[in-house]
């Protein structure tokens, strides 16, 4: 790992965010016996409260097997204020795994590459972990920009190449020019990330002005694109799976549930203990109660 990219990400993870967020995150990191917790999202770029809030948090241990992360919702107050947090947990090893490309998963380098903020640590050396696997995670997203981008172009045109090849693979609707507003929000974040994750990576380039113009080796490129095709082909695939087992595991599903249908619909839904048991089951009846809430206001 270079010193250059290092640094970027370790100063990129030091942001600072909300004192509301810092003390959830201590709770969260503390309550599990984590290694760190990571805040990401459109929140840590706007700052707000609203909306619900994500974290990662990252334990020791071995890599984990099977479907992973595990997937929990939480709510609680600060002053007059209800925030809400869905939490993704995985071993710091498995991210590391991920982050790497050493994994089938797409979503931990493309999502990692992006802004994220170290918001608690047990100590130093989780420190130091996590920083190396979040430029690991610049170095496999970037590798794989340059093998899908054009032969010569703008970082934003390499980096858009990347979004959209990762959003096609994956089980989720995005709009058009999705990836133009991601690098809209974080012009300070992407400026110069391609090239100090080209070189930690030893991808050599020439930048003729604001144009790069990578040297990748065919062969490399044939691999790159090969190691690609294997995950594209499965991103939906392992995203189903995901989400059927999320929908018998995800704590607290019925609460971020009602929180949704309330929040789009503006129909309130009552969180009784036979819905919390049972959020598929108790699906079709919220349904049906918004459907008739709606046809009565018309």
């Amino acid at each position: 790992m270079s010193e250059a990219l290092a640094q970027r990400i370790a100063a990129m993870l030091a942001r600072e965010v909300d004192p509301a967020v810092t003390a959830q995150a201590r709770a969260l990191g503390q309550g599990v016996g984590a290694l760190v917790v990571l805040f990401y999202g459109s929140n840590l770029r706007t700052g707000s409260l609203d909306g619900v809030l994500d974290f990662y948090v990252l334990t020791p241990g071995a890599p984990e097997k099977g479907l992973w992360p595990r997937v929990s919702y939480r709510e609680w107050d600060v002053g007059d204020t209800r925030l809400r947090a869905k939490i993704a947990t995985m071993t710091m090893a498995k991210f590391n795994q991920a982050a790497a490309g050493e994994t089938l998963d797409t979503t931990i380098w493309a999502r990692f590459v992006q802004p994220s903020a170290l918001v608690w640590q047990r100590n130093g050396e989780a420190a130091a972990s996590v920083v190396r696997a979040v430029s690991a995670a610049a170095r496999t997203a970037a590798r794989l920009a340059i093998a899908l981008g054009p032969n010569q172009g703008q970082a934003d045109d390499y980096w858009r190449a990347l979004f959209r090849a990762t959003y096609r693979a994956e089980l989720r609707v995005e709009p058009p020019g999705r990836e133009d507003s991601i690098l809209a929000a974080h012009r300070e974040h992407f400026a110069g990330l391609l090239g100090a994750a080209l070189g930690s990576a030893g991808v050599a380039y020439i930048e003729n002005g604001s144009t790069i113009v990578p040297r990748m080796s065919e062969a490399d490129r044939r691999e790159i694109l090969a190691w690609w095709r294997a995950r594209r082909r499965l991103g939906k695939l392992l995203n189903a799976a995901r989400l059927a087992r999320a929908a018998g595991t995800f704590d607290g599903a019925a609460r971020y549930a009602a929180w949704k249908v309330e929040r789009h619909t503006g129909v309130p839904v009552e969180v009784t203990p036979w819905r919390e048991r049972h959020p598929l089951l108790a699906a079709p009846g919220v349904l049906w109660r918004v459907w008739r809430h709606r046809n009565a206001a018309r």
